[in-house]
């Protein structure tokens, strides 16, 4: 293997900020491809916490360049969220490409925030860029970052604008700031007037976009501009789109490669391992997944690279375009596009006490009597039900759940054992008849596997808040990939609240930015079902020969 060489340097932007980066490169003369990843958090780091260190791309016969974004790392300017990626993007395509040693081609990677500035830099079409690798963004920068069905994603967004705030206050020395935030990272504030504006952001980073987030709290034009659905219909360019069942971006990885897909003329493949923003491993929450579940992303992505920089012919390209990992049998499986309209109905029926014991509740296939029934559960701001795993909290994954379904303000329904494996894979729809005894009001929903034991592990849930009356409620949850094992039985459990990865919807109306602990409402839920009340879940089912 050639030795790497490793240097930093700078380029500089239209408007004369200077942005810096490391260079790896094999020692060679022979011109070669580059790959270019663009993040805010010192490009020291890599994003080597899901990726192989760039010097093993360097090794593959590659110039990696690692950049600094505006604003972060040691590179001039001001950072704000997203606001310059677009033209710094295209700036640093065009340096990137006239450097020496290099082919001039360049191709892309990273993901989150390293996966939103590969689609900005395509934004205006620069021709040397010919390949992207996104994984784990947000389309939809409001529903499929910020927000989901509504509610605002407050801990990943608390934690990450604490994050980013530290890092600001350690590039200006400020120690003070940095421990305080330092401080608050490893304690959230939860506790303060107003929980979802903590003091701390507010005193130490007020230009954070949190504070942008929890303002526009509906989907207009704020969203629309900073939002890569604005301009997706002017690229194209070949994609190997990278998801995780248990990542809080899974809706804008799954958007973005539809949205492709539909209409592109290069190929789009797409990959979704049972993974949580990160690490991208076989151990996720309380389960490992074997060895099978231990990324492969870093040997795939070469393969693309290869093909579409080098010209070399690629086993990975040949295969059907979707590749979903099926969690319970623990294996890759092949399809030739994301499952759909494969949805068939389980329906809640109860004898009135569904929130008190677990064999009160079913979920059933078909119901033969028109007897309806009804479930109440009180939500109180004062103990609110926790979240735990599931893609929306920390940590993320599969965790064992039975101590919180047996709460007196979660509701369950539970299916017969399986009399036979059930394989699930795509999107899981809910439709609830619900009444509130206030204005506003949430729904939790978390979908888990009931082991021959006893033990419950959730797989999937999704979340809504309501602030206009509606019934049914209708909704997604995350979609998925599993194989349930005969003899298991289904639960699906039902709360109005999902803390702190939500904020606690006070049933006011009143959104985070205004809504204070003391204002918060006592809630009860009013959960219809059977009769003229088909409340039910749609699960996406795979016939056996898929």
């Amino acid at each position: 293997m050639l030795p790497i060489k490793k240097q930093t340097t700078s380029s500089t932007t239209r408007d004369g900020t200077r942005l810096d980066a490391d260079i790896y490169r094999p020692d060679t003369s022979e011109n070669l491809p580059i790959l270019l990843m663009r993040q805010p958090y010192g490009r020291e780091i890599a994003s080597t916490v899901v990726y192989a260190h760039p010097r093993w791309y360097a090794a593959q016969g590659y110039v990696v360049i690692i950049q600094d974004v505006r604003g972060r790392g040691t590179s001039e300017g001001n950072f704000q969220l997203f606001a310059n990626e677009i033209n710094d993007g295209e700036d640093t395509i065009n340096w990137a490409a006239q450097l020496p040693g290099t082919t001039g081609e360049i191709g892309m990677y990273g993901f989150s925030y390293q996966g939103m500035t590969q689609l900005y830099a395509a934004a205006n079409a620069p021709s040397s860029l010919k390949i992207l690798c996104p994984s784990m963004l947000a389309l939809d920068l409001y529903s499929d970052w910020a927000y989901e069905n509504g509610a605002f994603c407050w801990q990943a967004s608390l934690g990450w604008a604490i994050q980013l705030a530290a890092e600001t206050a350690r590039l200006k020395d400020d120690e003070a700031a940095f421990q305080k935030l330092y401080l608050a990272s490893r304690n959230l504030p939860l506790s303060d007037k107003i929980p979802a504006n903590p003091q701390v952001l507010r005193d130490l980073a007020p230009d954070s976009f949190y504070h942008d987030w929890i303002t526009y709290s509906q989907p207009d034009d704020y969203w629309h501009n900073l939002s890569l659905k604005s301009f997706i219909d002017k690229i194209d360019l070949p994609m190997l789109h990278i998801g995780g069942w248990f990542d809080p971006y899974l809706r804008g990885t799954l958007n973005l490669y539809r949205e492709m897909a539909s209409g592109s003329a290069f190929p789009q493949h797409l990959i979704i391992g049972p993974w949580g923003h990160l690490p991208w491993n076989r151990a996720v929450g309380a389960k490992d997944y074997g060895q099978a579940a231990a990324s492969p992303v870093d040997r795939l992505q070469l393969q693309w690279f290869d093909y579409f920089l080098k010209g070399k012919k690629s086993a990975a390209l040949e295969n059907s375009p979707v590749c979903l990992f099926e969690m319970g049998s623990n294996t890759w499986r092949y399809f030739e596009q994301f499952p759909e309209n494969n949805q068939q109905d389980y329906y809640l029926i109860s004898q009135n006490l569904a929130n008190l014991r677990e064999d009160d509740g079913n979920l059933v296939t078909a119901i033969n009597e028109a007897r309806e029934s009804e479930d109440i559960i009180v939500h109180d701001p004062w103990r609110p039900v926790p979240a735990l795993g599931g893609h929306a909290s920390f940590p993320s994954g599969a965790f064992e759940r039975s101590s919180i379904d047996c709460r007196s303000d979660v509701v369950t329904y539970t299916s017969e054992p399986l009399k036979s494996d059930l394989s699930l894979a795509g999107e899981v729809w809910l439709e609830i008849f619900c009444e509130a005894s206030t204005p506003s009001f949430d729904l939790s929903a978390v979908l888990s596997e009931v082991h021959a034991d006893g033990k419950v592990y959730n797989f999937t849930q999704g979340y809504i808040r309501v602030d206009l009356p509606q019934s049914p409620v209708r909704f997604t949850l995350q979609a998925t990939c599993i194989k349930l094992t005969a003899g298991h039985s289904l639960r699906l459990s039902l709360s109005g609240a999902c803390f702190p990865a939500y904020p606690v919807n006070p049933g006011t109306g009143q959104h985070p930015k205004m809504a204070t602990l003391l204002e918060a409402k006592i809630i009860t839920l009013s959960i219809a079902c059977g009769g003229s009340h088909l409340s039910k879940i749609a699960l996406p089912i795979l016939s056996p020969d898929r």
